[in-house]
Parts: C-alpha cells; sequence; structure tokens
C-alpha cells in the first residue's frame, strides 16, 4: 500500500511538472533563435578567416570570447594544443559535452557565388563547414547556460573547442589527456547536404607522410650519379595500387604527392606523399598501414634512398548509440523547419549545374534514419565515442546533391542556406541536451549501451602514446635545405 501511495504521488508531481519542463525547452529554443544574428555574424566571420587545421588562432579565440562573455569558464590551450580549449558552466551531474569545429580545408578558396571563382591570395576554405559547426555548437551552448543560470537545469555543460578534425586529430590528443573521464555523454552535428540521424559508424583512418631523402644530380649529364626520391615515391604508389586488390572490401587508400622535386633537369634529392588509410575497423587499418609501409619501404630500397615516416594521427571508427541517436533524431525531425525564398532557390538551381548528382530542392523537409549505416567519411569524433556514449546528426546547410570537401560547398557556406541549417542544427543540439539533462533514465542506458558494444574490447588510439599533436601538419611542404 506504502509503496502505490508512493508511485502515486511521485507521478502526481511529474504531471505537475511536465508543463514547467515543456515551457522551459520552448525558452531554450526561443534563445537559439534570438542568438541567430551574432551566431550568423560569427559564422561569416570564420568562414572569411578559414584558418587551417591547428592554425585557427582567430577562430577559437571568436568562439571562446562569445562563451566567456555568457558566464562560461574558459580553459585555453588544453592537450597541449593552442587552439584548443574548453568552456564549462553549471556543477554537478550530469556532464554533457557538446562538441565545436572550427578548421579550413586546403586548395578551396571560393567566393559565395554559384560558379567557380577562387579570390585572390586565398588558400583555404571551409569546404566541410565548420565555421557552421562550431558556432551552431556555441549557439546550442549559450541557450542552454541560460537555463543553468537560472536554476532550470541541474547539471554541467562543457562546450569543447576542437581544432584540426580535417586529418589533425586533435579529439584523440584531447581524449588522452583525460579531457572526456568525468563526462557522461558527448553531443556533436555536421553540415551536409541533407538532414540524417541515427546510430550511424564510421570510417577509421591512419594518416602519413611518407618522406623520401636521395642525391641530386644533372639528370642528363651525370643521371647515374643520383638518387631519385621521386622514383622512390612512384614505386611506394605502384605498390599500393597492386595492393588495392588484396585488401578486405570497406578499404580506402588514397594519396598526394605533396612534394615532387623541383626541376625536371635535377634529379630530385627529396619527396613526400601523404596517405589516408581507412576501413570501417581500426584493427584492420592497424593491419593495412603496416602493408603499405612495406610498400613505402620497397620504394625506398629500390631507389637506394632513405625514407623517414612522420605520422600524422589516427582515428577509431565512431561507436554508434542508439539510445541516444533516437532523442536526436526525434528532435531534428520536430524541429526541421527548413524552406527556401525564391532567392535561394535560384542560386540552387544555378549551383545544382555544375553538380553531378543533385537532388531534389524539396529533400531538405526531410530527416533521414540513418540507424545501422557506415559512412564513408572519417572523424576523431571516433575516438570520444569510445569513452563517452556519443551521438550526432547532419543538417541541411548546403544546396541538395553538393558533395562534401568542394568548392561548391565552401560557397553554400556564405549564404542564406548555410544559416538556416545552422539554426536548425543549435536548436536540435540544444532541445537534445535539454531533454537528456531531465532524462537520468536515458544517461544511463546510454552508459550501458556503450559498454555492451564495447564488450570485452578496449579503447586502442591510432596513435602512438608519445605522439605529439601534429601542429605543422598543415604547413606547406618543401624541400629540405
Amino acid at each position: 500500500m506504502i509503496s502505490l501511495r508512493y508511485a502515486a504521488i511521485l507521478m502526481f508531481f511529474s504531471l505537475l511538472a511536465q508543463p514547467v519542463l515543456a515551457q522551459n525547452k520552448k525558452d531554450v529554443l526561443s534563445s537559439v533563435e534570438a542568438l541567430e544574428p551574432t551566431a550568423w555574424e560569427n559564422a561569416q566571420q570564420i568562414w572569411e578567416w578559414a584558418e587551417p587545421g591547428y592554425k585557427e588562432e582567430k577562430s577559437s579565440k571568436l568562439l571562446a570570447d562569445w562563451l566567456e562573455a555568457e558566464g562560461f569558464t574558459i580553459q585555453h590551450g588544453v592537450g597541449e594544443i593552442p587552439t584548443a580549449f574548453t568552456a564549462t558552466i553549471g556543477e554537478g551531474k550530469p556532464v554533457i559535452a557538446i562538441l565545436g569545429e572550427y578548421d579550413a580545408l586546403p586548395g578551396l578558396a571560393q567566393n559565395a557565388v554559384p560558379y567557380q571563382d577562387q579570390p585572390n591570395e586565398k588558400y583555404y576554405g571551409h569546404g566541410c563547414g565548420h565555421h557552421l559547426f562550431g558556432v551552431a555548437s556555441a549557439s546550442a551552448a549559450i541557450s542552454l547556460a541560460k537555463q543553468i543560470q537560472a536554476g532550470h537545469i541541474k547539471g554541467t555543460l562543457r562546450y569543447y573547442g576542437c581544432p584540426a578534425e580535417e586529418g589533425g586529430s586533435a579529439k584523440v590528443f584531447l581524449v588522452r589527456a583525460g579531457l572526456f573521464d568525468d563526462v557522461d555523454l558527448a553531443l556533436h552535428w555536421h553540415p551536409s547536404s541533407r538532414n540524417a540521424a541515427g546510430d550511424r559508424s564510421s570510417l577509421a583512418r591512419i594518416a602519413v607522410k611518407f618522406r623520401f631523402h636521395g642525391t641530386s644530380s644533372h639528370a642528363a649529364a651525370a643521371p647515374d650519379q643520383g638518387r631519385s626520391a621521386l622514383d622512390a615515391v612512384e614505386l611506394t604508389n605502384f605498390g599500393t595500387q597492386l595492393l588495392r586488390e588484396h585488401v578486405p572490401d570497406g578499404t580506402r587508400i588514397h594519396y598526394v604527392i605533396t612534394s615532387g622535386g623541383d626541376a625536371p633537369n635535377i634529379v630530385p634529392n627529396f619527396a613526400e606523399v601523404y596517405y589516408y588509410v581507412r576501413h570501417p575497423s581500426s584493427d584492420v587499418v592497424r593491419d593495412i598501414y603496416e602493408r603499405v609501409v612495406k610498400c613505402a619501404e620497397a620504394g625506398a630500397l629500390a631507389t637506394e634512398t632513405r625514407l623517414e615516416i612522420r605520422n600524422e594521427g589516427g582515428i577509431v571508427e565512431i561507436m554508434p548509440n542508439n539510445a541516444l541517436s533516437e532523442v536526436t533524431r526525434r528532435n531534428l525531425k520536430e524541429l526541421n523547419n527548413l524552406k527556401y525564398t525564391d532567392e535561394d532557390i535560384k542560386f540552387a538551381i544555378k549551383l545544382q549545374e555544375t553538380m553531378s548528382a543533385p537532388r531534389s530542392l524539396d529533400s531538405i523537409q526531410i530527416v533521414v534514419n540513418t540507424r545501422g549505416e557506415t559512412g564513408q567519411g572519417s572523424t576523431d569524433v571516433g575516438d570520444v565515442s569510445w569513452v563517452v556514449p556519443t551521438t550526432g546528426f547532419n543538417a541541411a546547410c548546403w544546396v541538395p546533391g553538393t558533395p562534401g570537401h568542394s568548392w561548391q560547398a565552401v560557397a553554400c557556406g556564405n549564404t542564406p542556406i548555410a544559416k538556416y541549417g545552422m539554426t536548425l542544427a543549435a536548436r536540435t543540439l540544444a532541445a537534445t541536451a535539454y531533454d537528456l539533462f531531465h532524462s537520468p533514465e536515458i544517461v544511463q542506458q546510454a552508459n550501458e549501451e556503450l559498454q555492451r558494444r564495447l564488450g570485452e574490447r578496449k579503447y586502442k588510439p591510432l596513435v602512438a602514446p608519445d605522439q605529439l599533436p601534429p601542429l605543422n601538419y598543415r604547413d606547406r611542404t618543401s624541400s629540405p635545405k
């Protein structure tokens, strides 16, 4: 009898609290919308700066200063990374992390026009929309902070300023530094040409630069005295082409030659090739990487050059979490209000003329369920997801059909189309975090799911224990003097 009466009392107070919780959640969403002008101004500024990985001094400072002005406590230079920071507000459990990124990509400078038009004296561009990523995450965090300050949310909210996602593996070093040890769950999102959510995984990846040192000589008068570093690169690449036939399905191996010599009549004494090795399983990536290294060693042996291996970081696959992803997917569906104006449609149609696989503009009104899928990209969010229950989603910030890492994505990034998607992402993040702050049972389910998926496996990063963050990995390669 007592237990039944107690249960009835709990249900009564729960019913009384529901309208208050609903109103507070509406207030969070209203705060996001009120912040949109400032958020868009900040996103445009970061788009204009377009700073590469580990060099995002201005972008990082802008976001940290914005959060600090709203009451967050800032820790700069975390994880021995100058452009990484955390911004924390509140106290106690749960501790919810919101991730933000802000690095740009090389070779993608572009004006916000529907045709290819590289600006003068610019090289980097936001081809992955990280100027939107970092700002939307900060906007959501600030809106939630107002509820924490008002006493409507109990717990700790922490924004993670994450540099160098594009190949720099910064989050790996943040995890290694213990910066997620007290976190109960982590949320992230990513710009895209569609809206999507679900417990999707990703590809694990190792990045490496093979640098060959040979002997220069006159290519016509004394070729026998030269030992070509470029030949070593070409043999390495030929070896990996043959290797492609003998690797597991789902493997991706790609490279660029970042330095190949200075003049055709000089035997190159230095050459460098930059590789990515990917697969849905980090264990498989480890094995394939060792085989690619053998191709480089063979290239050096055959050309009598010296091989230098420069590891640029590795990231594991995302560990999905359905308990969290269902909350995110529900909020994304409920909040999706994307709609283009006539001017947006004109821009979109013109831009789609440059695409090989454009999609219907109406597709922005749909939320794709990606449950059980493995995405074909890689992200250092994967390393976070092995130590903290993590979920993310995509918001349509680009014209449907726009490929990521393209000039078209950069062009969209400074248009109203990007602003709409950025605001939808901020609202979805804020709503999801709000729900989770008030749902301890889901937080528990998410942590139990993580342990169940891990089983006997332990988190093993794809970087060496003594490897430092590759702070200069975006430097343009030149021959050593």
